[in-house]
């Protein structure tokens, strides 16, 4: 909380001196006096008041993913109409709109200025462009084909970022009913609970999540399944898969599976996740080793560097089209 009204007007006065002065003479420093230390401790704590701007805009995230947990829900009981997008594979739902358009629309009540890279808004033609400013990074639901078969992962993700830098992270699994959460250096938690990773160090005792993805490219098909042999012939104890990008990243926080990769996902379906699994203490990577890069769609989050640095070793890795990549030129 900002200092009482007189500590702000005492700092006030003192800083319209310190003006002054500096304009008859800008190169004499005052001396830190007792008011300059008092001036100090309130710009301290105002700008301390201030970051709680965030922390409002994530009760306002996490409020919101509830709300439109309760749509997808609801949308379960009635039948799904089903459309397309790149491919045949990669669906889309008149529910995904519909979520998407509640999130952007309740945020922009609250946050007018705000920024938004949402997963259908950039399939009608929006552009994927991650700036310093405040920016929210939405997937309305992660697990589209999930939803569609009533496969009971299906998440809500909100991730916000302010400098490029994930500030907070929201992933909601509606069936399931449960609410992750992280905020930057202030840990990750699932449903008010505290998340840790596993402490398993060895690959060879751990279980591996990834996805298959929806490119049906016969050469990324064949870069996934070598992947994939390799993995599972370290030996690893297992490969599994949700269905969900966010929510394998989630198990991963939650310590459940020791690592998770995938070449061909988006900036909406690990911008949020991502945050939880740092902040539970795990790691994140590129597929060839180095530091992530969200738009690049390619990711390997762990629980420690050393499972990340083998998974590094085994992965057939290739290159996709960026999420910021320029969209191709139209045809004449």
């Amino acid at each position: 909380m900002c200092s009482s009204r007189s500590d702000q007007q005492q700092a006030a006065a003192l800083c319209r001196r310190r003006r002054k002065r500096r304009r008859r003479n800008p190169e004499v420093c005052e001396p830190l006096t007792r008011s300059s230390r008092l001036s100090s401790d309130i710009i301290r704590s105002c700008s301390s008041n201030m970051a709680d701007i965030w922390q409002d805009a994530m009760d306002h995230a996490v409020a919101t993913a509830r709300r439109a947990g309760e749509v997808v829900r609801e949308a379960l009981q009635d039948d799904r109409k089903v459309m397309t997008k790149s491919s045949s594979v990669d669906l889309v739902t008149q529910t995904d709109q519909k979520v998407e358009q509640l999130i952007i629309q309740s945020v922009k009540e609250k946050f007018p200025t705000h920024s938004f890279i949402g997963e259908e808004s950039v399939a009608a033609g929006e552009a994927s462009v991650l700036t310093d400013h405040p920016t929210w990074i939405i997937d309305p639901i992660d697990g589209t084909t999930n939803f569609v078969h009533t496969f009971p992962f299906v998440a809500v993700c909100i991730g916000f970022s302010v400098n490029k830098q994930v500030e907070f992270g929201v992933v909601y699994s509606c069936l399931e009913d449960k609410m992750f959460s992280a905020r930057r250096g202030k840990g990750a938690f699932c449903n008010g609970q505290p998340l840790q990773v596993s402490e398993q160090k060895d690959i060879k005792q751990s279980i591996i999540a990834t996805e298959f993805g929806s490119s049906r490219d016969p050469e990324a098909v064949d870069k996934i399944f070598s992947s994939l042999r390799n993995i599972l012939c370290i030996p690893v104890h297992g490969v599994r898969g949700a269905g969900s990008a966010a929510i394998n990243m989630c198990l991963v926080a939650s310590g459940c599976v020791e690592a998770y990769y995938e070449m061909g996902i988006h900036i909406w379906d690990v911008a949020a996740s991502s945050l939880i699994v740092s902040e539970a203490g795990g790691v994140l990577m590129d597929v060839e080793g180095g530091e992530v890069d969200l738009m690049s769609r390619r990711i390997i989050a762990a629980n420690s560097r050393a499972i990340a640095e083998r998974l590094v070793k085994e992965i057939d890795s290739f290159s996709l089209p960026r999420d910021d990549a320029p969209p191709p030129p139209l045809k004449p």
